[in-house]
């Protein structure tokens, strides 16, 4: 399979992910923000690794509806998409986007006080002359 047509594959597997997320009657599901960030689709389509993102659950709750929901999800995508193979689904929590907004979050704090102590020290360096 040319690398054009898997990234294809790929993409619209996402996306239609994300549609089938929102349809889906899981309460789980319903609460948390949760973005499908990425699929990888295998080169024979029999399985696929989804990544995705969970923004308003701490506890787990949304890992546990998407696991619970596999088997929906998987019926959708076969629904939607007109594939030889409908894969496997295997999905991936990856919480690098509410990392870097907490490591964001801390260099907010953090730079406002060294830019105070950067222009105390400018001012006081202008008063000497």
């Amino acid at each position: 399979m040319s690398s054009y047509r898997r990234a294809r594959i790929n993409d619209a597997v996402r996306e239609e992910l994300s549609l089938a997320l929102q349809t889906s009657k899981d309460p789980r599901l319903a609460g948390p923000m949760i973005s499908i960030l990425s699929a990888d689709v295998s080169p024979d389509l029999k399985t696929a690794k989804i990544r995705y993102s969970v923004y308003g659950d701490d506890g787990g709750e949304a890992a546990a509806g998407i696991e619970s929901a596999a088997g929906y999800l998987r019926r959708e995508l076969a629904r939607r998409l007109n594939l030889r193979i409908t894969p496997e689904l295997t999905f991936i929590r990856d919480d690098s986007i509410a990392h870097g907004a907490r490591i964001a979050q801390l260099l907010r704090e953090v730079l406002p006080e060294e830019e105070k102590t950067a222009s105390q020290t400018e001012k006081s360096e202008e008063t000497d002359d």
